[in-house]
């Protein structure tokens, strides 16, 4: 397993990093920890969860996912780079959400009780709340971080100027400065490149990328006409959600156009797909999950692959219009 710094700071993350968001709904606790142990078997020493997962639940499965991760952390904490976030609704009360100083300061003290740990390594917005004034939220940041709840903080799934304002904030005021950013990023979503990425570079920002196999479109392994039970297209209230990111003609017939390139090279499009992320100079990381521990074999082996020039300009090539977004296709 590679490694590398997260953004401008001296803590070093796996390439890889195992998400854990279908804990608790679309994989039992069992099936959660046998993947875990799968993935520290390969080398992951990286753990990205968050207080509202498991994915494709609601608030009242909120937290669950946290305390099998706890349960399985239990005696080796230190072994390992824990990372959770906040905004997402965890309650029935109006406050039970978002990104204010109260729900802040009460949801980290509650994820690190679920977690079993007196701090995590990197606590992250898991989307931006523009309810909230920003000072408001980065002040509550910088509380946790004073505290010694948190080690570092990041954002996920904000646009470019929200986070470059964000940033901006942080140094006027000489509060805790956001290291990290986690956006989604794969051969069928690529507007990420066009300014969030060029942002992070310029700022030195680690970056955590999520859903690199398109929720598993990129495996290669759907049929349009075949809506399988039991995995991300089917999986709770995040269903709809998967659907209409991946689930169209146009997106079947690019990956079937990448599975002829990628025929030749030895290498699963599984593979490929999750190596051509990591091959983007701006990624310090890639968040992978799975289903069942087997799964996890092809995904982490492109942690040790480099693709050759003529393969990464030709996938680039099939995929340049998922830079544009929808309405410039």
């Amino acid at each position: 397993m590679q490694y590398a710094k997260l953004g401008s700071t001296g803590l070093s993350v796996s390439r890889l990093c195992l998400g854990t968001m279908t804990f608790g709904l679309q994989v039992d606790e069992g099936t959660s920890r046998a993947i875990l142990d799968a993935g520290a078997a390969q080398g992951i020493t990286f753990i990205d969860t968050a207080d509202s997962y498991p994915l494709g639940g609601d608030w009242h499965t909120a937290g669950c996912t946290e305390e099998i991760v706890g349960r399985w952390l239990k005696g080796r904490r230190g072994d390992f780079i824990l990372a959770t976030k906040a905004v997402n609704r965890t309650g029935l009360h109006e406050w039970d959400v978002g990104a204010s100083r109260k729900h802040l300061l009460d949801a980290i003290d509650a994820s690190l009780r679920r977690l079993g740990t007196d701090y995590v390594d990197l606590y992250q917005l898991h989307k931006d709340d523009p309810g909230t004034p920003l000072d408001e939220t980065l002040e509550a940041l910088d509380r946790i971080v004073q505290s010694g709840k948190a080690r570092y903080i990041g954002v996920s799934n904000f646009l470019a100027y929200r986070l470059a304002r964000a940033l901006g904030r942080c140094d006027t005021r000489g509060l805790t400065r956001i290291v990290c950013v986690q956006p989604r990023y794969n051969l069928l979503f690529r507007q990420t490149e066009r300014e969030l990425l060029p942002l992070a570079t310029e700022e030195k920002l680690g970056v955590i990328t999520y859903n690199p196999l398109a929720g598993g479109l990129l495996t290669g392994k759907h049929q349009q006409d075949v809506l399988a039970l039991g995995g991300r297209f089917t999986l709770g209230t995040a269903a709809a959600m998967y659907q209409k990111r991946y689930w169209h003609k146009h997106e079947f017939a690019t990956v079937e156009r990448l599975r002829s390139a990628v025929d030749g090279s030895g290498l699963p499009l599984t593979t490929t797909a999750v190596a051509w992320v990591l091959a983007n100079p701006a990624v310090t990381s890639a968040i992978i999950g799975a289903s069942r521990p087997e799964q996890l074999k092809d995904v982490i082996a492109a942690a040790d692959v480099t693709l050759t020039g003529a393969l990464k300009a030709q996938l680039d090539q099939i995929t340049h219009e998922y830079r544009m977004g929808d309405a410039l296709r």
